[in-house]
């Protein structure tokens, strides 16, 4: 397979990439992704399949930073998230090796499916009546176990091969399956997507889909952001950060639509 070249994808923009990735990471719990990789095509000039790459490597130090303020103010189910990672992980190999493979316009495709799904929802959480589970709740019964696993399974593949850490499908998928509230489901899925980063990332390296240096600067830049994400997540009433994440989903769609028409 011929990829092209990083060398459009120079230091600054990588920080200009970390900043509004970070910033969007910690606020609304999917780990950037899902801004990093319009704007890694964009601003950083690089191909679908190697956005997506270089968007799930830089997840993992913005993750990590970003998950401290869930952590601190209790917004964080821990079993729930173990039990995501059980699945995620292997997910997210079985998505990297897929992102090797599948061909770049079905990519792009994808992530624009992707998009449209997280407006629709988005709005219909912004009018409707947020869940009430606001702290962990103990140990799941062995079916709601068995389905955070499959969830996890669902959210690996999705960062794997879309770069977009998974929380896109993690994020709405405890809120409608096992009624978290929104400040629980984007700390749990966050703190879930460190090792599914490391997972797929690994898999992405040994491809050579992805500077390891270059996603670094991305990372650490948007996890100084993260933090602040975060902080101002928990304190955000449900209603505006759901409307204020479908705005950002459709400027993103808009760029990612637009790309892929001027591919054909």
């Amino acid at each position: 397979m011929t990829e092209q070249t990083d060398d459009s994808l120079t230091p600054p923009r990588a920080a200009v990439v970390g900043i509004v990735g970070g910033a969007f990471s910690g606020l609304f719990g999917l780990g950037g992704g899902i801004v990093m990789v319009p704007l890694l095509t964009s601003l950083g000039g690089l191909t679908q399949r190697r956005a997506s790459a270089y968007s799930l490597a830089a997840i993992l130090p913005a993750a990590i930073v970003g998950s401290i303020p869930y952590l601190t103010h209790d917004a964080v189910d821990l079993i729930a998230a173990g039990l995501l990672v059980v699945g995620a992980v292997i997910g997210a190999v079985v998505g990297a090796r897929l992102l090797a493979r599948v061909p770049e316009t079905v990519l792009r495709w994808l992530f624009v499916a992707v998009l449209v799904a997280g407006v629709v929802r988005s709005l219909l959480d912004g009018f409707g009546e947020p869940p009430s589970v606001d702290s962990a709740e103990g140990i799941p019964s062995l079916l709601d176990g068995a389905a955070m696993i499959g969830l996890g399974l669902v959210m690996g593949v999705a960062s794997g091969l879309l770069g977009i850490g998974g929380g896109q499908l993690a994020v709405p998928g405890l809120s409608a399956l096992f009624d978290f509230a929104p400040a629980l489901a984007k700390g749990t899925s966050l703190v879930a997507m460190i090792p599914t980063a490391i997972s797929g990332t690994w898999v992405n390296a040994r491809n050579r889909l992805v500077h390891l240096r270059t996603a670094a600067i991305i990372g650490l830049v948007a996890s100084v952001f993260s933090f602040g994400g975060a902080s101002l997540s928990v304190v955000m009433p449900p209603r505006i950060a759901s409307i204020t994440f479908a705005a950002l989903l459709v400027f993103a769609l808009a760029q990612q639509i637009r790309k892929a028409l001027q591919k054909h």
